[in-house]
């Protein structure tokens, strides 16, 4: 085992006996990619803030759940989705309006300019933005098998669709963002 994993086994063991000083550790290594993960299923950032904060909630209170056969991060991550795909279905229920996040992310980008950044990051940001764009089951497929990195089984088990569909939709969507990448490059 690396020095890191084993110290995050020994932070979870100390977490196990309510050490709340473990518990922060925890939170601060992993609080920016758990918000990141939510933000990019649920595109609220206030949403995901509060699925953040639920998710190492549980994972705290559920600790004892928690076998190693994955990473602490991998085990964490789950519940994170888990939560963002609740909150997700639960706002496509209720039809409510998504507000636009997009300036205050334009603006909280740690004090770096546009004309900064290099070509790269230009393009990721289009990239992100673009995929933002798309229906919301093309976005979220594309999000958990090209950012968040799921298997296409995983997807299946995630959104409750099968092994064909999924492949389609991926399929689809991938085209779809293909499309809008060559109409925005134009």
């Amino acid at each position: 085992m690396t020095p890191t994993i084993t110290h995050i086994n020994d932070l979870v063991e100390r977490c196990r006996h309510g050490d709340q000083r473990a518990q922060m550790e925890i939170y601060d290594r992993y609080y920016k990619a758990m918000y990141n993960t939510a933000y990019r299923i649920t595109g609220h950032s206030a949403e995901a803030e509060d699925i953040m904060q639920e998710a190492f909630l549980r994972a705290f209170t559920k600790i004892e759940s928690f076998q190693g056969t994955s990473t602490f991060g991998a085990w964490l991550k789950r519940i994170v989705v888990n939560e963002s795909l609740t909150a997700y279905k639960k706002i496509a229920k209720l039809g409510e309006v998504s507000y636009n996040d997009e300036l205050k992310n334009e603006t909280d980008n740690g004090g770096i300019t546009l004309e900064e950044d290099d070509q790269k990051n230009k393009r990721v940001r289009m990239i992100l933005k673009q995929i933002k764009s798309l229906k919301n089951n093309y976005r979220l497929g594309l999000t958990l098998h090209l950012i968040e990195g799921y298997d296409y089984e995983e997807i299946c088990e995630i959104m409750n669709i099968s092994y064909a569909n999924c492949r389609t939709m991926i399929s689809r969507a991938k085209e779809s963002l293909r499309k809008k990448m060559e109409h925005h490059e134009k």
